[in-house]
This record gives structure tokens, sequence and C-alpha cells, in this order.
């Protein structure tokens, strides 16, 4: 399950269990929404409460990032797994962002770089 909260161009989610493909769904339409009519965004993740993920979740968000690379300023991304560090760190290779992993003691600090303090 995820909670997504927007703000200008600020684009918040949280993961809550198991991240599910209708959850990517419902945040890429977001994404796509505020793109189209407001340019790049930032992008916030709240990966704490994360149990885990399908496979197809990691597919698609490849294909996401792909078809976006231009039109994400910054990403913050919270998260106290390693595999899921080194996962946002090879996506990198897709975004032309500055992307930066936090773990759960920065929490502050993470939002305050996204902007979102």
């Amino acid at each position: 399950m995820i909670a997504i909260d927007h703000k200008g161009p600020l684009v918040s989610v949280a993961v809550l269990g198991e991240f599910t493909l209708a959850d990517y769904a419902e945040f890429e339409e977001l994404v796509n929404y505020k793109v189209s009519f407001e340019g790049p965004v930032d992008l916030y993740f709240d990966l704490r409460e994360m149990a885990s993920f399908t496979i197809d979740v990691v597919w698609e968000d490849i294909k996401f990032s792909r078809a976006h690379a231009n039109d994400f300023r910054r990403v913050a991304i919270v998260t106290d797994s390693q595999w899921i560090t080194w996962a946002a760190w090879l996506g990198k290779v897709f975004v032309n962002a500055e992307l930066r992993v936090f773990d759960d003691a920065d929490v502050v600090d993470a939002k305050s770089w996204i902007g979102a303090a």
C-alpha cells in the first residue's frame, strides 16, 4: 500500500507493507500528470515501512525511469535496506537527477534536502 502527497513540484510517497504494481500505477499516473502540466518534479520516497515489492514493480520502475530520464530534479529515498540503497544507485543510470539515499536516522535531513521540511 502507498500513501501519496503532492504539493508544488514535490511528490512524496510512503510505502507500507508490500509495494504492488497497482501502487506503482497510482504513483505513475500522478507523476505523469504533474510532469505534463507542471514540468519536472522532485520525488521523496519513504521506504522504511516497505516489507516487500513484486518483481513487476522493479520492471515497471526501470521502464518508467527510462521514459522520464529528464523529468526529475531531485530524488530522496529514505530506507535502512542496503538492497534498496544499491538498487537506487543502480537506477540513477536511467535518470538525470540528483539522487540521495538517507537512512532511517536522517529523515529530517532528507526532507530538508528535498524541500519538504
